[in-house]
């Protein structure tokens, strides 16, 4: 039988502060980062032994 999962924890304080800053402002990623990015989830893609969207 699985065990269950367990919840997330909730985070304070300075990691928290953190966490929301960097999601108000992502850091730009050029366009030579995201061709990486799309090519090896194609990759991931054609090996994959399993439906992927």
């Amino acid at each position: 039988m699985a065990r269950p999962i367990k919840d997330t924890p909730i985070i304070w304080g300075k990691d928290a502060e953190r966490l929301t800053k960097a999601m108000e402002n992502p850091v730009p990623m050029s366009k030579e980062e995201r061709k990486k990015m799309k090519e090896a989830y194609e990759w991931s893609k054609s090996i994959a032994t399993f439906p992927m969207p």
